[in-house]
Formats: C-alpha cells, structure tokens, sequence
C-alpha cells in the first residue's frame, strides 16, 4: 500500500464550544495520512495517475474556512470523509490540534482514521 502525507498544515478555523471559540478563528494543525488507491503513479511518472496533495490541502482550507465546529472530533470526521468521497482514498488518518489551548501544553487534539487498509 502506498501512503501520502501531509504534516503540520496549518488551517485557520472556527472550532470550539464557547462564545469565544465562536467568533474569534483559531489556527489548527492537521497531519493526514492518506492510501493511494492504486500505485500507477510509481510506474507512470504522471500527476494524472497521482493524489494531488496540493489539491488536498487546498480543498481543506477552504472548506474548514467557511465553516464552525464545536468538537475537534467532528472536524476531524468530516475531513476523513472529504479525504476518502471527494479523492476516492480507501483509508486516511487524520489527526487535529488546537495549538496552546491549554496552558503549559503544545497540543491538545484527536487522531482517528477511516475506510480500511489493503
């Protein structure tokens, strides 16, 4: 199985539970690890055949900036199903961080993953 990954994309966001968190965006910090659903691209050389990861970060950006979470597991839900429907992945992990959202703490965040490993 061929894997792609992204580490440490920053995405601005509305995410949390109170009033705050809901009028002032904060920056997330995602890692995704996402299967190939085949391996041409190792053969052909050739974009076509590959996840475009550029397409992937873009795709999240945008979508994670127009929109308001309250769980960090519910965003890390919906991109899991954004990276598996919208670029036909059979797995993805998926792991998200508020950045210093507690004091004396890096990170705070949750890591899950979908589909299934061939």
């Amino acid at each position: 199985m061929d894997i792609i990954f992204l580490r440490e994309l920053k995405v601005v966001t509305l995410i949390g539970i109170y009033d705050w968190e809901k009028r002032v965006p904060q920056t997330l910090q995602i890692d995704l690890d996402i299967a190939l659903p085949n391996s041409r691209a190792c053969l052909s050389d050739d974009i076509k055949d590959a996840l475009d990861y550029a397409q992937v970060a873009q795709h999240i950006q945008t979508v994670l900036g127009d929109g308001h979470f309250s769980l960090l597991e519910t965003l890390a839900e919906h991109i899991a199903q954004i990276i598996l429907k919208d670029f036909n992945a059979p797995w993805v992990r998926v792991s998200v961080a508020k950045l210093q959202a507690i004091r004396n703490c890096k990170q705070v965040g949750i890591s899950i993953e979908r589909g299934q490993i061939k």
